[in-house]
């Protein structure tokens, strides 16, 4: 089956920085788009940043950009999501997400397969 795990949450401060990992199993990077959602409690999940390999794009929300950078490693079935700048509404669970080619990239519903979540908690 397929399988997305993330890793490297936690906490951090304001003005900081956090990297976090997604490994896939079960699927190639070059067939799918890639993508990093966000939510926070009692809020939707919210479009972070995605990567189609095959098109040769990335992807930010505006929330993120300029601050965010996401990235893979397709022979480690492996993306990647720098968090730099990081603001206390950066905080939610932050998901890795995997979409068939040709599916919208900043739609949640478009995504077939999804991680548990890595939790990211930003101070003031």
């Amino acid at each position: 089956q397929v399988q997305l795990v993330e890793s490297g949450g936690g906490l951090a401060q304001a003005g900081g920085s956090l990297r976090l990992s997604c490994a896939a199993s079960g699927l190639a990077f070059n067939r799918y788009t890639m993508g990093w959602f966000r939510q926070a409690p009692g809020k939707e999940r919210e479009f972070v940043a995605a990567i189609t390999r095959a098109l040769g794009r990335t992807y930010y929300g505006d929330s993120v950009k300029g601050r965010f950078v996401i990235s893979d490693i397709i022979a480690e079935n492996t993306v990647y999501l720098q968090m730099n700048s990081l603001k206390p509404e950066d905080t939610a669970v932050y998901f890795c997400a995997a979409a068939f080619l040709g599916r919208a990239y900043g739609e949640a519903t478009q995504y077939d397969f999804w991680g548990q979540g890595t939790q990211v908690t930003v101070s003031s």
